[in-house]
């Protein structure tokens, strides 16, 4: 068992667990394929029902425990089973549902790098918000230094939102994500954005 002194050596990680996150294990997980290169992040959003913020749905939804009886909206989505590894929320807490050396649900059919699936080799985090919407100081904080830790542990070089690697089918996390905010706040780690946000102005620009 990793003692809490080993895992702090360890950039704060216990396998594939972050140890200054919350836990909540979802069962949608699978083995990544053998060889996989785990040198991407990919960002989204989500709100569930869509706009409201601070309730347990996220959390539910990604541990299959949702009432899909709950919101009109549910019916839209009854029975999905996704996840991702990493859920920001307003308030800038970490909830961590997937073990990040494990292939989360959160891609769908996707590419980038040349890559397919890009399931296969990135990590998923969701940033509790709607597409279009403002994110918060405190989720950009816990971002930047969630990016910050996983490339410590992976060869994570690529930094994308779920709307550039499906292009058309996606669009988090919007038009409201200030991805120049995001560079800033790992200028002292190359990371490789999508070109149309690399030169992006500042939203409050």
């Amino acid at each position: 068992m990793t003692t809490p002194a080993e895992a702090s050596a360890a950039g704060g990680w216990v396998g594939g667990w972050l140890s200054t996150a919350r836990h909540c294990p979802s069962p949608n997980f699978g083995p990544r394929p053998e060889g996989a290169h785990i040198d991407l992040i990919v960002l989204h959003s989500i709100s569930l029902p869509p706009g409201i913020y601070g309730g347990p749905e996220v959390e539910q939804l990604f541990s299959n425990q949702l009432d899909w009886q709950a919101d009109p909206y549910f019916e839209q989505i009854r029975g999905i089973e996704v996840s991702a590894h990493f859920f920001v929320r307003r308030d800038g807490e970490l909830v961590q549902f997937v073990d990040a050396d494990a292939r989360a649900w959160h891609a769908g059919a996707s590419r980038w790098r040349g890559r397919e699936n890009c399931n296969d080799d990135s990590i998923g985090i969701e940033l509790e918000g709607l597409e279009g919407d403002r994110f918060e100081a405190a989720q950009y904080d816990t971002l930047a230094r969630l990016c910050r830790q996983l490339a410590l542990r992976y060869p994570v070089t690529h930094i994308a939102g779920h709307e550039h690697i499906a292009p058309g089918r996606k669009i988090d996390p919007g038009p409201g994500f200030d991805w120049p905010r995001l560079q800033s706040g790992l200028a002292e780690k190359k990371f490789v954005f999508p070109a149309e946000v690399a030169h992006r102005p500042p939203l409050d620009s």
